[in-house]
């Protein structure tokens, strides 16, 4: 099961009721952070959610409303007693950036890693996460994050029987182990069906719309997109300022084949929100307005 919290909704500037952009997702122990806007911290207090599990933060880009509440992070993570390394996600130039930040942060107890991304397209994996990092249409290169949680195939308990392998050595074919049986050896894919289907949560900020979003956000259980604009009078700006409304999100999340969109980084100049939903719905049905705290637990899908 992955749980996912949207911690902060805003763009450009923190209000009222929204704090600026990050997300959190929860698995197996291990906490991911997307993004740091100012007040995250706060946000995930009030969400509930402890800094301390968090092993890894990607940044999409490093424009202040996306990464200038690290440095306060950092510190809450330290103060939590935190010592294992956290490993930090982004475009080229990252350890500069995150050097710069931490003079106010200048002693940590845990060490930070870091995986600068200089391609169009990047694999990691990492604490049973696998991400795909993709390059979107920004004004400064930015990249959009795939979270993948993938599901081997059933045990073929027959196989394992007909191989006349005995119930001790399953567990470890089970695990992607090889094994070495009365002179033989045997490989998973040997007692193992194919890949089931996983968890693909995918996250857009600050683009605008393109086939390398489309073409990465394929079939994701949640696809959550960047909404900056919803009066279609904005779209000449949208396109000056490189980001993009309700409607071509959910042109995007329709073309895709997602289960379920959650539009965020709304504009500060943003009001009556959600008097534009039903327009958007008629382009994508299962289209939602994202909220702080707003949060969902995925789970594999049922056979």
């Amino acid at each position: 099961m992955l749980d996912v919290c949207l911690l902060g909704t805003a763009g450009m500037m923190p209000q009222p009721n929204r704090w600026l952009t990050a997300l959190v997702t929860r698995y197996n122990g291990s906490s991911l952070l997307i993004d740091c806007g100012e007040g995250t911290q706060i946000a995930m207090k009030e969400a509930g959610i402890s800094p301390n599990p968090i092993d890894v933060i990607c940044f999409t880009h490093y424009h202040a409303d996306h990464i200038s509440g690290l440095p306060g992070l950092l510190l809450s993570m330290g103060n939590s007693d935190r010592c294992e390394p956290v490993t930090m996600i982004g475009p080229k130039g990252l350890e500069n950036v995150v050097n710069s930040l931490r003079v106010i942060a200048p002693e940590l107890p845990f060490p930070l890693k870091f995986i600068e991304l200089d391609k169009s397209e990047e694999q990691i994996e990492i604490n049973g996460y696998h991400i795909t990092a993709y390059k979107v249409r920004h004004n400064i290169t930015c990249y959009g994050y795939t979270i993948d949680i993938p599901r081997a195939g059933k045990f073929s308990v027959d196989a394992a029987k007909g191989f006349g392998l005995p119930v001790q050595v399953w567990g470890k074919l089970q695990h992607g182990e090889t094994v070495e049986f009365e002179g033989k050896t045997f490989t998973p894919d040997m007692v193992m069906g194919p890949d089931r289907k996983g968890i693909r949560v995918s996250y857009c900020t600050d683009s605008r719309p393109c086939d390398n979003i489309v073409s990465h956000v394929q079939n994701a259980d949640l696809f959550i997109c960047e909404g900056m604009y919803a009066e279609k009078e904005k779209l000449a700006k949208a396109k000056q300022y490189k980001h993009m409304t309700f409607y071509e999100a959910a042109q995007m999340a329709k073309e895709a084949q997602v289960n379920e969109m959650w539009l965020t980084h709304f504009s500060p100049s943003l009001v009556r929100h959600k008097s534009y939903l039903p327009a958007v719905r008629k382009i994508f049905a299962n289209s939602y307005l994202g909220e702080d705290g707003k949060k969902v637990e995925l789970d594999f899908a049922d056979e």
